[in-house]
């Protein structure tokens, strides 16, 4: 699968802006500051239906414009995708794949797998549990409707829970057979995600080992461990349990949506543990193994997105990268760089074809 043609209208800082791709290797460069990652993040806006770096999409229509508009020409198994997302103020978010709108935006995902290495990954090691979540989630979604479906319908009935749990506060109340409700529905999604977060990760850590040694080089023991109540106990009794807590709190205190994924090295926590040097493997392991992972599951090749990695990681890291991509098993790269001969350099070595795209009149 790859990217043949992007069009930007009033995309963050594109007035109006045209590519035409390799089918290989993409070079996205110039100076700091004049769009290279926005490029990125359109074509991640593409696959996802919104931002990497803002999710909140209205804040991607250029200042002074009233919308903006990506237009995204793929070609997947021999077949064109032509996908178009548009978004105008005060209006909803539309995707149109082939010229027809998305009942849900959720029936996109895994349409266009697409894998992202970028700085803004060291907050999957320095943030809270949501972040390692998402990204858990993220990958499993990419290659399985049902549980992307699973998750949405579970959040639901969280905020319902939780709602109700603030009226009963309010109103000096408490309703036994409404909360066994939402116990009852948030057992049922709850369980089944996890029960898959379990399944992925026993097949994802030995990826992520493996990608680990390769990266690094080093013998250090790496790993990821599933941090979750519901290993020790049903979700139902956890609930039921903790309900007088819950009213207190007026939120929903145990959960399938309070579970973490703690990364580990020789048994310790990277975030305390772990050098820099070690943190940065850990992560571009992390992403490698995302995308053996998708493609395997979904049996097609992500689109994969570098970006500004060659200012951030240590040549040994780069060249190892450049290693890992230079064989058949990936497909369409994109890397965004400040300097144009650096990034040739690269990708000379990894004999494929390739394109330069200087942006700011370098």
């Amino acid at each position: 699968m790859f990217l043949k043609r992007l069009s930007l209208l009033n995309y963050k800082n594109f007035e109006s802006k045209d590519f035409a791709f390799d089918s290989k290797i993409n070079c996205i460069v110039g100076p700091n500051g004049i769009g290279k990652t926005n490029v990125l993040d359109s074509i991640y806006h593409l696959c996802f239906g919104k931002g990497y770096f803002n999710p909140i999409s209205k804040q991607n229509i250029k200042h002074d414009a009233d919308f903006f508009v990506v237009d995204g020409e793929f070609e997947k198994k021999g077949r064109e995708e032509k996908i178009v997302c548009s978004l105008k103020h005060g209006a909803k978010k539309i995707i149109k794949r082939n010229g027809k709108i998305y009942d849900r935006l959720s029936d996109h995902i895994g349409l266009l797998p697409l894998v992202i290495i970028s700085p803004a990954d060291r907050d999957l090691i320095i943030e809270g549990s949501e972040t390692r979540r998402k990204f858990m989630d993220g990958v499993i979604a990419q290659s399985d409707q049902n549980y992307l479906q699973d998750l949405i319908n579970y959040n639901k009935v969280l905020a319902q829970r939780n709602s109700l749990l603030k009226y009963f506060a309010a109103n000096h109340t408490f309703d036994k057979e409404t909360i066994a409700v939402y116990n009852g529905q948030l057992n049922d999604y709850g369980t089944k995600i996890f029960n898959e977060r379990v399944d992925f990760l026993e097949t994802f850590i030995p990826i992520f080992k493996e990608q680990y040694i390769a990266i690094s080089g080093g013998n250090e023991k790496v790993s990821l461990r599933y941090d979750s109540k519901l290993l020790n106990g049903q979700l139902l009794n956890l609930l039921e349990g903790n309900i007088e807590k819950d009213r207190a709190l007026q939120y929903t205190s145990v959960g399938t949506h309070k579970d973490d994924l703690g990364f580990e090295i020789e048994g310790h926590p990277i975030k305390k543990f772990g050098s820099q040097g070690q943190q940065k493997s850990f992560l571009i392991a992390l992403k490698f193994a995302q995308f053996q992972f998708i493609k395997a599951q979904s049996k097609t090749t992500p689109i994969l997105l570098l970006d500004d990695i060659f200012d951030k990681l240590d040549e040994q890291r780069v060249s190892h990268i450049v290693s890992l991509v230079n064989n058949e098993n990936f497909g369409q790269i994109f890397i965004s760089d400040t300097h144009a001969e650096r990034t040739e350099n690269v990708v000379k070595q990894i004999h494929q074809s390739y394109k330069i795209f200087r942006l700011g009149g370098e």
